[in-house]
């Protein structure tokens, strides 16, 4: 059996430095949109650069986990753990659910909008962080599905369809739009999953580090799987551009997923999945004062939508004693 520490071993992160560690994580992903976005209209082909953005990545981690004593320590536990059947086999394959999402993301952006694609992809998220915390999938075991939890998840969406709605644009047939919108939805339900497996994993593997591997060899095989059909299809793109910041996309993604994973046991996949939800709402209104781009809209529903969120998370993460509300009504019926 792999020698690794049961969860309960380990220390847990506390919510007062998890949770703003979850935001900070969110930080990075408006960034990395922004970079991958960028890298996509370069090359003239946003699968291509889905390709780049996981390649770059998995070297990275490669690198890391070659290069460093904990790193090698990880790699040595990955065949082991999953010979062992220490976790479901098929958690291995995590990473193609980011390439899944990726997928949405290059399809139907164009066709809903970044901001219903944002709600989207928000509330399938939310939904699925409440039923895997339910679930117990993820290494910090069952987490209750309580009255405070479930209106938190709530504020959060509506916070978010608030922040986004100045980029709302009118379209002649809604209808036309259930089916595009059924694709981020589902990308968004299966990331909270992705997060439960990377964390049990992580577990397994003694380090993040590993876990983070493991998700991007998944996630750069299915990508290159695909843009090889698209490849012989329809042929090539642009040639790769010379600008450095373009490849920093991948990196960015092993901080994020790595961080993701660490934090889920401490914090549990709906906590962690709302913290990185507001990180990501606080970046984007940051990215589009400093550097705006075509498009971007900073009113004041943007600023009371981001308000909004961090309040829903902080409500969604409270310590409410158990039965209490019931003891109070218990009280007062005296």
């Amino acid at each position: 059996m792999v020698s690794v520490p049961h969860p309960s071993h380990r220390p847990a992160l506390p919510l007062a430095l998890g949770l703003p560690l979850a935001v900070v994580t969110g930080l990075v992903l408006p960034i990395q949109g922004r970079i991958n976005g960028a890298l996509a209209a370069s090359l003239n082909d946003v699968l291509a650069a889905s390709v780049v953005s996981f390649t770059t990545g998995l070297v990275v981690i490669a690198l890391i986990s070659v290069l460093t004593r904990r790193g090698r320590a990880g790699v040595s536990n990955i065949i082991p753990a999953v010979r062992n059947r220490s976790f479901p086999p098929f958690y291995v394959m995590a990473g193609g659910i980011g390439a899944f999402f990726v997928f949405a993301q290059s399809f139907t952006v164009g066709l809903l909008g970044v901001a219903l694609f944002t709600v989207a992809t928000v509330t399938g998220q939310t939904l699925s962080g409440l039923l895997v915390d339910r679930m117990g999938i993820a290494p910090g075991g069952k987490r209750s599905i309580t009255g405070v939890r479930v209106l938190g998840s709530i504020l959060t969406v509506a916070a978010v369809a608030w922040a986004v709605s100045p980029r709302f644009g009118g379209t002649s047939d809604a209808g036309a739009l259930v089916l595009p919108v059924l694709l981020p939805l589902v990308a968004g339900f299966l990331m909270s999953f992705q997060q439960a497996m990377n964390g049990t994993a992580t577990v397994h593997y003694g380090t993040p580090v590993a876990a983070t591997l493991v998700n991007f060899l998944a996630g750069s095989a299915v990508l290159w799987a695909v843009w090889l059909i698209k490849l012989a299809v329809a042929g090539a793109g642009n040639p790769l551009p010379g600008q450095w910041w373009l490849y920093l996309g991948g990196p960015m993604g092993c901080v994020a997923i790595g961080l993701a994973a660490l934090l889920v046991r401490s914090l549990g996949v709906l906590i962690t999945g709302l913290g990185m939800i507001a990180g990501q709402l606080i970046g984007s209104l940051v990215l589009d004062v400093v550097v705006p781009t075509a498009g971007s809209v900073v009113a004041l529903p943007t600023v009371l939508g981001t308000l909004l969120t961090l309040a829903a998370i902080i409500v969604a993460s409270l310590p409410w004693p158990k039965g209490a509300f019931g003891r109070s009504r218990a009280a007062k019926g005296r």
